[in-house]
């Protein structure tokens, strides 16, 4: 372990500052000098181990450069085949969708197409806690009767008997969820994630495996002298399932979020204008927004509402749907914030009370609500830097999510679990997983995902080191300089945003604001002044150190951000640690 990023081993916050290590400071001062980068940027982009003759391709990445042919996914000639002779043939389609934002997206990107052609489909999401996740023997046997094709999307790798009960219609999958190792029987299973794929697309989220499947039937269409629909312009609903799905942003997923917000910017989707505007978006769509803002939304209806309304946001063409549908969604997530709040707060009391330390924590409760214990998972996670999983009980039955931490594969574990009968059910992928479970299971199922998570090293992890990007000055904080950084976006899973260094400021004034949250503005002793705020800062404890600050100096480390008010500009430092100095 080398020495701590200003020698801080332990913040207000708890944590220990990691700054580049060695080999990431010499590639940080070649990437400077050899193409020609300034200094933060070199040092961002070594963090990412990008070499200089990389440079210029990675702060431009370029689909056409990066987009995987379809071909290499095993079924997709043949997945694309099928779905092109229920187009020509005009045959009845249905898209069996999950109910979160990758499986809208995923339906919303076939029902486009298939509108540009002039053809339409059958939309069907099941309710989150009447049918739960993925197709069902009930509701595949009647699209069945009703339909020549069903294509399934984000779900039904493991669903043998739910398309089996499909009898008289064909189905295709396209999913990113880890397989087992029997496949369902049908037409194609078209997933990064099967056993028999080698992997190196097993980053893609299922609407990227959809547009995929898309650029095949294209490229099929042409060889026979046809044109398809323009899916460039479809890109924005690729971006929002890959950053809301929490795919990492490494390969095409940077190309596919990069493009994608662009075309978003453009305003031409109906249903994202609608929600933008609910949402009261006044700028150019970022990855964030994405993540915390349109993702969120899109969500409600899964969660706590109707199951397909997301969907048919990000599937409609007309405007006035559109808004109607936003602004119920919008209401929708409001009501979701509330339930999430009282079950988080619950079960992080009980997780505290058994114990924060395990490779795993976890919390189960009656009455906790199944669309939220995913949320509720992922903080925890963020609390305590371990796999977490929450379950809800209705009776004797529960239903659970699960979050993972870098390195820990919890959907493969929860597959064991399965394998094992120690749960009714459960999948997932590395990061996220979904469980069903009886009462009686629940005991011995914990302690089984413990023991199988401490064997891939849950149990060794200890508050999240804080990785610094390196240092500066206030004066060197400008929104040129933010400009900069990001060309090395977007950010978000696998790629965070840089975090910098401000060491030994002067707090010069200080304000507590909303619920726990404080700002602060603090300089160097030039004139220049920077602003910064941090969120849940009395929980931090941030709030009561820099409060009590005496004139003392602190180091505080945080993200650049530019603040838009009344049409101007200026930086401002999102505060995420500090230290005295």
């Amino acid at each position: 372990m080398g020495e701590a990023f200003l020698d801080v081993d332990r913040s207000i916050t708890g944590r220990r500052w990691v700054g580049l290590d060695p080999v990431q400071e010499r590639l940080a001062d070649a990437l400077a000098q050899s193409a020609r980068l300034t200094p933060p940027l070199a040092r961002v982009l070594a963090r990412r181990g990008v070499l200089p003759e990389e440079a210029e391709s990675f702060l431009a990445p370029a689909l056409r450069n990066l987009l995987p042919d379809p071909r290499s996914l095993r079924d997709m000639e043949t997945a694309a085949a099928r779905f092109l002779e229920a187009v020509k043939g005009r045959q009845r389609i249905a898209v069996f969708a999950d109910y979160d934002v990758d499986g809208g997206s995923s339906a919303a990107l076939l029902i486009d197409w298939l509108r540009q052609m002039g053809l339409g489909a059958t939309l069907y999401v099941p309710d989150r806690i009447d049918e739960g996740y993925g197709p069902n023997e009930a509701a595949m046997a009647a699209l069945a009767r009703d339909h020549d094709l069903i294509i399934c999307v984000d779900c039904g790798t493991l669903s043998h008997g739910p398309i089996a009960a499909a009898t008289g219609a064909d189905v295709i999958v396209l999913d990113h969820h880890r397989g087992g190792a029997e496949l369902p029987r049908c037409v194609a299973v078209v997933n990064p994630n099967r056993l028999d794929e080698d992997g190196s697309l097993g980053h893609l989220c299922a609407a990227a495996v959809v547009f995929l499947m898309l650029v095949e039937a294209n490229r099929q269409m042409r060889a026979e002298g046809a044109t398809g629909p323009d899916l460039m312009a479809m890109l924005d609903l690729v971006a929002l399932a890959t950053v809301a799905d929490v795919a990492q942003l490494t390969g095409v997923n940077r190309a596919f979020v990069r493009q994608g917000l662009t075309v978003m910017g453009r305003r031409n989707r109906a249903g994202l204008v609608a929600l933008s505007d609910v949402a009261r978006l006044d700028q150019a769509p970022t990855s964030y927004h994405l993540g915390y803002v349109i993702g969120p939304r899109v969500n409600a209806g899964g969660r706590i509402g109707e199951a397909d309304l997301g969907a048919r946001l990000l599937a409609t063409a007309d405007i006035g749907e559109a808004m109607a549908l936003a602004k119920r969604l919008d209401d929708l997530n409001t009501d979701r914030r509330a339930i999430e709040a009282a079950v988080r707060d619950a079960a992080l009391a009980q997780a505290e009370t058994r114990g924060l330390e395990a490779p795993l924590v976890w919390a189960a409760e009656d009455g906790w609500h199944p669309g939220v214990v995913g949320i509720v998972a992922s903080r925890l996670k963020e609390a305590t830097n371990r796999p977490a999983v929450v379950i809800g009980f209705d009776g004797d039955e529960g239903k659970g999510s699960g979050r993972s931490i870098t390195g820990v594969d919890l959907g493969a574990s929860i597959q064991k679990l399965a394998a094992e009968g120690l749960i009714t059910k459960g999948g997932g992928h590395r990061m996220a997983a979904g469980l069903s479970l009886t009462r009686a299971q629940l005991g011995p199922a914990m302690d089984r995902l413990s023991e199988l998570l401490e064997r891939q090293g849950a149990g060794d992890a200890g508050p999240a080191d804080l990785r610094v990007d390196g240092v500066l000055m206030p004066g060197g904080a400008t929104v040129e300089l933010i400009d900069q950084l990001e060309t090395a976006g977007p950010f978000g899973a696998g790629a965070s945003a840089p975090r910098f260094a401000f060491p030994a400021q002067s707090i010069r004034f200080t304000r507590p604001v909303g619920d726990g949250h404080l700002k602060i503005s603090f300089s160097d002793g030039s004139p220049v002044v920077l602003d910064a705020i941090a969120f849940n800062a009395a929980a931090s404890g941030l709030l009561q150190a820099l409060e009590a600050h005496d004139g003392r100096p602190f180091h505080l480390v945080g993200r650049l951000e530019i603040n838009r008010w009344q049409g101007r500009q200026s930086v401002q430092l999102k505060l995420e640690d500090a230290a005295q100095a």
